[in-house]
């Protein structure tokens, strides 16, 4: 089961509707279902909440060390309360996934993100879970570092937070242990919806059959 949920952003108000906090709006989401009240504790580096969930104590977590230094936190808290690398989730925005997906997965390449990089680092494992919230590709590589510290258009904004309440369902099997239905739940998005059928002209000649 997982016993640490964790998000990634930057610390700070002018970050706070970034791209690159999307992982911190996954966990302000959870925080606020569970009523749990995130709190900074210096021991983590983070914003901190214990949840007791499903007969388990669960933690919530914030890395507040800026995003490239995010293996601090989590690496203490997880030490200290000796929570496994696969019993970690950590929610963080994805350029490779458009607005609206997100993707569960457990370890793989960090692809360059340097918060999963540093947690990586600070485990001495990649084997951790990844929920990858996507937050679109803005088309060119120079562009990236500016593409994660602006704030999404607002049709973007309404599918991501789409993309994080799908995933909050996946919540309870992840609880469970049962990261095969968690990851079917998140990939699952709603069917497009149909086309309207076309309207028929009531005033339109029709062809009569000769007799």
């Amino acid at each position: 089961m997982i016993k640490l949920f964790v998000g990634l952003g930057n610390p700070g108000a002018q970050y706070e509707r970034t791209r690159h906090n999307a992982g911190f709006w996954f966990i302000d989401e959870l925080a606020s279902q569970w009523k749990a009240n995130l709190t900074y504790d210096k021991a983590y580096h983070g914003l901190v909440a214990r949840a007791s969930q499903s007969g388990q104590t669960v933690w919530l977590l914030e890395p507040q060390t800026f995003m490239n230094l995010s293996g601090k936190a989590v690496g203490a808290l997880a030490r200290f309360f000796k929570i496994a690398p696969e019993e970690i989730l950590v929610a963080h925005d994805e350029l490779d996934i458009s607005p609206g997906e997100a993707k569960c997965k457990l370890g793989g390449s960090h692809a360059g993100h340097n918060g999963l990089k540093d947690i990586a680092a600070a485990l001495g494992t990649l084997n951790f879970w990844r929920l990858r919230i996507g937050i679109g590709h803005p088309g060119v590589k120079a562009e990236v570092l500016n593409w994660v510290l602006q704030t999404p258009k607002p049709e973007d904004r309404t599918s991501i937070d789409e993309s994080i309440a799908r995933s909050l369902k996946a919540v309870p099997a992840m609880l469970e242990g049962d990261m095969v239905k968690a990851t079917q739940t998140i990939h699952t998005t709603k069917p497009p919806r149909p086309k309207p059928p076309r309207a028929v002209n009531p005033t339109a000649t029709q062809s009569v059959p000769q007799d």
